[in-house]
């Protein structure tokens, strides 16, 4: 008679916990962070078709890091949710923190049941309306349902720890846009640990990521309804530019 392999429930966790860091890690980073005029996206993408930054609502946006095909699918969730509860309730009644709860229950339910874990992580954002006195949100969940909300910025995927690190040295609340966007490239162009080689080596050598290579969007506080905004190329260099 054959039994079956065992492992502790502990055991089980653990190795569901390591698998999802590691597919989270091989993605490229995202930063979300709340600057003056609303909350502003970067994500170091290279595709022009496959995004990591979408809307969800009027003043509600989405960014994620990890396996696309299953964030992709969790977006679309949120935009369907969003919808049916904006229409048979009201609009105001879709908010971002109903939304992250939703991907919580969601993650954390495939995390404890299902023999695969999702590889992502996820930040669902909402501007503050114009002439509110209560600030905009950012809601970080996470592959296991776990759900923290911020008001300042915060970094998903790659090597965060020196993307982390720059962005607290570097970050204020109220910039403008662009130098908001321009302390969060700066963050992303930081090198990995174990990426310099050499002893000459500085991170003032390291290449600054350009236009091409990244992502970004905002949450206008300004607009009077959809506040999600994509920023072109051109934009994008000219705000690194100071055109």
């Amino acid at each position: 008679m054959t039994f079956p392999y065992y492992a502790s429930a502990e055991q089980v966790m653990r190795d569901r916990s390591e698998l999802a860091r590691k597919g989270i890690a091989r993605g490229r980073s995202v930063i979300a962070s709340t600057f003056a005029d609303g909350v502003l996206f970067v994500a170091h993408n290279r595709s022009n078709t496959l995004r990591k930054v979408s809307e969800i609502y009027d003043r509600i946006g989405f960014a994620a890091v990890g396996k696309y095909n299953e964030f992709e699918s969790l977006r679309r969730a949120g935009i369907q949710l969003a919808d049916l509860r904006g229409y048979s309730y009201d609009r105001a009644d879709v908010t971002a923190l109903s939304l992250a709860t939703a991907y919580a229950t969601t993650l954390g339910t495939v995390f404890t049941e299902q023999p695969k874990p999702y590889e992502v992580e996820l930040c669902v954002a909402e501007v503050a309306r114009p002439g509110s006195a209560s600030p905009s949100q950012l809601y970080r969940i996470s592959y296991d349902g776990s759900i923290v909300d911020e008001s300042s910025f915060l970094v998903m995927g790659g090597a965060t720890e020196p993307i982390v690190t720059a962005m607290t040295a570097a970050y204020e609340p109220d910039l403008p846009l662009a130098q908001a966007i321009s302390i969060a490239v700066d963050a992303l162009s930081q090198p990995a640990e174990g990426d310099k080689s050499g002893k000459d080596d500085t991170a003032a050598e390291q290449p600054r990521l350009g236009a091409e290579q990244l992502e970004v969007a905002v949450l206008d506080r300004g607009r009077p309804r959809r506040a999600f905004v994509r920023l072109t190329d051109q934009h994008i260099s000219e705000l690194l530019t100071g055109e």
